[in-house]
């Protein structure tokens, strides 16, 4: 199951012949750098097996991104519900990101998502689309910069989740685009083009 494509990516529902490469990302020192654990074998195919099942049944979910004339799988880009009581609306959605290091900086992220938020914005309907990540994770908030999302300062959080025994991962910076930021930013996208 396709969900969206660009020039040189897909995002697609997982297959048993992208397990490796998922448990590879889920446990890289480096792709996991601001994560507070790194998974077992067992618990990134529990993982990939939940994710998988819930793009079957919702259409939501972390998505593999694969290159789009090979099929590889390169790591997920996805639009999933996210349950922050307090910190978010209850029926929230985020988008997120991870792919291997030897993906990094070929804009292939940038790229799907950019292309993912437009489609949970128009084809999904949703309202807004949050993204969040540790506040000195330069490289995601890079992307969500580059997405045209907005931070929103006043309500950047210590992320619940994260556990005491790591306070350098707790503080989480908070983005959020919406139909109407979508539309501002393909205006001026348009704009600029036209000159």
């Amino acid at each position: 199951m396709i969900i969206v494509e660009t020039e040189r990516v897909v995002l697609r529902n997982w297959r048993d012949e992208d397990r490796d490469l998922f448990r590879e990302i889920n446990r890289d020192e480096k792709v996991m750098a601001f994560f507070p654990f790194r998974r077992s074998h067992a618990e990134c195919d529990l993982l990939f097996n939940r994710n998988r099942d819930m793009i079957t049944g919702t259409g939501l979910g972390f998505y593999a991104l694969a290159d789009r004339d090979t099929d590889e799988a390169m790591g997920f880009c996805g639009l999933t519900p996210v349950d922050l009581p307090g910190i978010l609306p209850e029926g929230s959605v985020e988008i997120g990101w991870r792919l291997a290091t030897r993906f990094w900086g070929k804009g292939y992220v940038t790229e799907a998502a950019e292309r993912l938020v437009e489609h949970g914005l128009t084809a999904l309907g949703l309202a807004e689309i949050y993204a969040f990540a540790v506040q000195n994770n330069d490289r995601s908030i890079a992307v969500m910069r580059r997405l045209g999302m907005e931070h929103y300062g006043d309500r950047d959080f210590d992320h619940p989740k994260v556990p005491d025994t790591h306070p350098h991962l707790k503080r989480h910076v908070l983005y959020r685009t919406t139909a109407r930021t979508l539309k501002i930013r393909k205006k001026r996208n348009d704009q600029f083009t036209q000159t």
